[in-house]
């Protein structure tokens, strides 16, 4: 569906807010900015910034939530030949390509290193980001056992969903840890992981 005027500029004024916030979480630290000083930065209004994101803890997740409804959709759009592995790899494929393209750093190689390395360094990043995969991990697996009734139950379906993706979150780290942010390492890294993990699913 075409985008309208209106939703581009929404879409735009929001991806100007998270790159301020990058970059000010980087500059003066995490917990020392604050969503004001975010508005400031990007030349809006405070009020503009509480209307878009309800505390500066949800800036540096505002892609995530379209990055699961794309799992979401990828299962709930399964062909009804396709394999559980095919469905998974479909989804990290797609997840990718969005975060490659889509996201607000999509075109600035420099901002999506300072957000890895947010997402790698910060404790209270960190804990946001394992409560929002906990979640994740719920609804997908949920999405899966209703996608595969025949092959999966409620505790294969978690298991499943937990291998995947646990492999490609560890060896995302692993990658940051080894390589810095170095984009071709962690989506080589990543791609390995799930070639595992489908690898393990066959005892399925």
């Amino acid at each position: 569906m075409e985008e309208t005027l209106r939703e581009r500029k929404k879409r735009q004024t929001r991806h100007l807010l998270i790159r301020a916030a990058i970059r000010l979480f980087t500059e003066q630290g995490y917990e020392q900015t604050t969503g004001a000083q975010i508005a400031a930065a990007a030349d809006v209004a405070t009020k503009t910034f509480f209307n878009y994101f309800p505390s500066k803890e949800h800036v540096l997740f505002a892609d995530v939530e379209r990055f699961y409804g794309l799992a979401l959709e990828v299962i709930a759009d399964r062909a009804p030949d396709d394999t559980l592995q095919q469905v998974l790899r479909r989804t990290y494929d797609q997840a990718i390509a969005h975060y490659l393209t889509q996201g607000p750093w999509a075109g600035d190689p420099e901002l999506k290193d300072l957000y890895q390395r947010l997402l790698a360094t910060v404790p209270a990043v960190q804990a946001k980001a394992l409560h929002m995969m906990f979640d994740a991990q719920r609804r997908i697996a949920a999405a899966l056992l209703t996608a595969f009734p025949d092959r999966l139950d409620p505790i294969s379906a978690a298991a499943a969903t937990g291998a995947f993706m646990g492999a490609v979150q560890a060896a995302g780290m692993a990658s940051m840890e080894m390589y810095g942010e170095a984009e071709q390492e962690y989506l080589a890294s990543t791609g390995q992981a799930v070639d595992i993990a489908m690898r393990g699913l066959d005892s399925l």
